[in-house]
């Protein structure tokens, strides 16, 4: 069931309903059917996307296993599964268990894991399902020694915890900062009982620039980092499986390190990329990151933004300013402001392109400034409405418990539901 008197977004008159019902009421945003503020995903474009980056990483022989936390949505894990992605890739042990729920079986913790609780909680996960691989990631001696004090007070004969060393930049957020601490790190993760060295990890989205250069060079010498650990933990017999994983990819540069996923070593390597925000892809941040991928790529992409936030025009108080009756309650504003996308007057039923030069200037809890200049031809009425354009959605999502699927004439066909 979803929805409910009280929920965001949902008809105050209409209880809750099971999800296969959502398409029989036959909603539409456009015709004042759900009240607005309303988070919507367009269909066609999320579908575009799905077929888009699994044909991507099939062309490059790599597999994919998108961040779940981009839309913690047990919906479109399963679309992504069904896509054909190879995993998910999650945050903590609770969202993992999320994924798992919803049929999950390949899960990586792109973060180091050691509280007891979490590792219980892992333990449990395992037992619960005999098929299940998970992997975490470790970058020091001092999460190897918490993880090795709470194996010990374990019954023997648990199976030890795959995990993957982390490699890192210098002021950035987690990994080993240089080869010899790796080495170091790696040789530890081997001897230790409660540990099973699977694979190596990186991160690279939160350094890229837009620029190609400048891009490609920090992904090449990332990637040549995480090959020489690799490489000698390959010669030194290091790793404890039969296949070694090898993964990155934010939602940025991904092209850049596919080539270092691809390294070839003494047992078969698996490649896979973590990118999880081209789901919806965005109107902003990763528009911009992906025009200068598309250009890498001398072949254009497919990835379209497929999420949009709606909201009425509550108020017109000056010349060029229109308050509009969504914030940051509702909307990501962490990269930037949203962007004003579509529109349509009271009363219409089809939603046309914004005018040029309307842009959101600041937000509230409740409520966005929209300017506009004072004498544009078409100028916002209150009572119109606007469809807003995110930048990078994953603080989007977590604002919502549930979001309307919707087809390219705004009819609400389906519906997702969100786990934060």
């Amino acid at each position: 069931m979803l929805g409910g008197p009280g929920v965001k977004g949902w008809p105050q008159d209409q209880p809750a309903l099971r999800r296969a019902a959502i398409a029989t009421q036959r909603w539409n945003v456009l015709r004042g059917d759900l009240p607005l503020p309303l988070a919507v995903i367009r269909r066609s474009a999320l579908e575009g996307n799905l077929r888009w980056m699994q044909d991507f990483v099939s062309g490059q022989g790599v597999q994919l296993a998108p961040h779940g936390k981009t839309t913690m949505s047990p919906q479109l894990f399963r679309r992504q599964l069904d896509a054909g992605a190879w995993g998910i890739t999650f945050a903590s042990v609770t969202q993992a268990r999320v994924g798992v729920d919803a049929g999950a079986r390949r899960v990586l913790i792109a973060n180091q894991v050691f509280a007891g609780a979490d590792l219980r909680a892992l333990a449990a996960l395992r037992r619960e399902h005999a098929d299940l691989l998970v992997v975490f990631l470790v970058d020091s001696a001092a999460q190897l020694a918490l993880i090795e004090a709470w194996y010990r007070t374990q019954p023997a004969g648990d199976a030890p915890f795959d995990v993957l060393l982390e490699i890192g930049l210098d002021g950035g957020r987690t990994g080993c900062r240089d080869h010899g601490q790796a080495m170091v790190l790696a040789r530890a993760l081997r001897s230790c009982a409660a540990t099973r060295l699977v694979g190596i990890e990186c991160y690279e989205g939160l350094w890229a620039s837009g620029r190609s250069d400048t891009d490609r060079e920090l992904a090449t010498g990332l990637m040549r980092r995480v090959a020489d650990v690799a490489r000698q933990c390959d010669a030194e017999s290091l790793f404890e499986a039969d296949e070694v994983l090898l993964s990155a990819g934010g939602s940025a540069i991904f092209d850049l390190v596919v080539p270092g996923l691809k390294l070839r070593l003494s047992r078969p390597v698996r490649g896979v990329l973590r990118s999880g925000c081209y789901v919806t892809h965005d109107h902003g941040n990763y528009k911009r990151y992906m025009a200068s991928m598309a250009a890498r790529l001398g072949c254009g992409h497919g990835l379209q933004a497929a999420l949009e936030v709606w909201a009425c025009v509550q108020s017109c108080p000056e010349p060029g300013l229109a308050i509009l009756g969504a914030g940051k309650r509702d909307l990501s504003y962490d990269v930037e402001l949203p962007i004003p996308a579509r529109w349509a007057r009271q009363g219409e039923a089809a939603a046309r392109p914004t005018p040029d030069g309307w842009r959101i200037t600041a937000l509230n809890d409740q409520h966005a400034y929209l300017r506009f200049a004072p004498e544009a031809a078409e100028a916002p009425r209150v009572g119109d409405r606007v469809g807003l354009g995110i930048s990078h959605p994953c603080t989007t999502f977590d604002k919502w418990r549930w979001m309307a699927l919707v087809d390219d004439d705004d009819e609400v066909v389906d519906a997702i539901t969100t786990r934060f």
